[in-house]
């Protein structure tokens, strides 16, 4: 897939910028989508709406969709914006970031109505990831940068968990259901922890507004590799539930340091920092959780969610905001004040889901409608607030 042609010359204000570079368009419709899909999940779990599904359990389709469907349109905005930053090279736009998006946009419609259109549904699907790998690594192997073969790994591999869970849903492959969706959704984790890494204690550094350096260390780095990867390989093809769970506790150790080291006091003070910090915390806990839910029988749902919900939903929020504000040329730190209640009022739905039930568990349907209300409240406000800037041209006049 090659870019197409863009005018950069003194772009017309009242262009219509939303295929301009990847970012726009599906940040756009991870709001979107993720509004559509919990309203639906909400009125199943809450209301009784029966959609057609066959071969899978309805929280299995809700699981796909939040990890392949939304997870994926930020992964493809962010990555399709990032990877032009790296290399230097133009990523896709115009026509051929259109029909990237359908394929993405075709596969999540399909999925909505249920699975009864399951085969077209899994071609898209697949179809999209296979070509967000290629648009991604063109760029990387023109320059030779070969680093970013850790990032484009992890997008080939959730191809393939993609494609297992297809296999499960159809009958042909016995795990390829669980595996597709805890591989997909430990894989989004991995990425999080890969660019983490690299960026969180730069924007701290960076943000806080006085001088700063945060600890690293190579050895929390490697620790932290080296658990997350032994966990991936016992909790999805063995069952050796005790060792699951001590690895997991390797990986919540390992990164409550990093997260210790990283902290400053300025972080509460601008919130863009704020809400990736918490975020990363909600997933440093979540496997804390897993290792709970072996040891002391706590619900495995709770850690999954504090995972998925307030680690990957509230992350990608802060991240597609940040994103957003500097590649249409506005001021990475003064993001609409809105913006600060939507990821306020979705950590808040993280809370009702994650936490208030470990201690209430009695109300445990309202706590998780609450959340669900929540969800779509922070989301609705993100995706109205940033639509201008989604479609209209970068006000500093640069391509992009």
């Amino acid at each position: 897939m090659q870019p197409g042609n863009l005018n950069v010359n003194n772009p017309n204000p009242q262009q219509f910028a939303l295929f301009n570079l990847g970012f726009r368009i599906f940040f756009l419709a991870a709001g979107v989508f993720s509004i559509l899909s919990i309203s639906l999940w909400a009125s199943i779990y809450l209301f009784q709406y029966s959609p057609p599904i066959q071969s899978m359990s309805i929280s299995q389709w809700h699981a796909h969709e939040m990890i392949y469907g939304y997870s994926m349109a930020v992964v493809a905005g962010f990555l399709l914006t990032a990877v032009k930053n790296w290399t230097g090279v133009q990523t896709i736009f115009g026509k051929p970031l259109m029909l990237l998006f359908a394929l993405w946009a075709v596969a999540r419609i399909l999925w909505l109505t249920g699975t009864s259109y399951l085969l077209i549904a899994g071609i898209f699907d697949n179809l999209f990831i296979l070509l967000l790998f290629l648009a991604v690594s063109h760029p990387v192997i023109k320059v030779k940068q070969w680093k970013q073969l850790a990032v484009l790994s992890k997008i080939l591999l959730l191809l393939l968990f993609n494609v297992l869970f297809y296999l499960g849903a159809f009958g042909i492959l016995d795990q390829g259901i669980y595996w597709g969706l805890y591989g997909g959704l430990y894989l989004i984790i991995a990425l999080i922890f890969t660019m983490g890494r690299r960026v969180l204690p730069f924007f701290i550094e960076m943000g806080v507004g006085y001088p700063v350096k945060l600890f690293n260390s190579k050895w929390l780095d490697i620790s932290s590799l080296v658990f997350l990867l032994l966990f991936f390989i016992i909790e999805l093809f063995f069952n050796i539930p005790w060792l699951s769970a001590g690895l997991a506790m390797g990986v919540f150790i390992v990164n409550a340091i990093r997260l210790v080291a990283w902290h400053t006091p300025g972080i509460w003070k601008t919130t863009l920092l704020w809400s990736l910090y918490i975020p990363f915390w909600f997933i440093t806990v979540g496997f804390l959780l897993l290792a709970c839910s072996y040891f002391f029988g706590i619900s495995m749902f709770l850690a999954i969610h504090a995972l998925a919900f307030g680690g990957i939903g509230a992350l990608t929020m802060s991240m597609m905001s940040r994103v957003s504000l500097g590649h249409t040329g506005r001021d990475i730190s003064s993001p609409p004040p809105i913006i600060g209640y939507a990821l306020g009022i979705l950590l808040l739905g993280a809370f009702f889901r994650v936490v208030v039930p470990l201690f209430v568990t009695q109300y445990y349907t309202l706590w998780i409608g609450l959340s669900q209300l929540l969800w779509i409240i922070a989301f609705l406000i993100y995706t109205v607030t940033y639509l201008p800037m989604f479609t209209k041209p970068r006000i500093d006049g640069q391509p992009g």
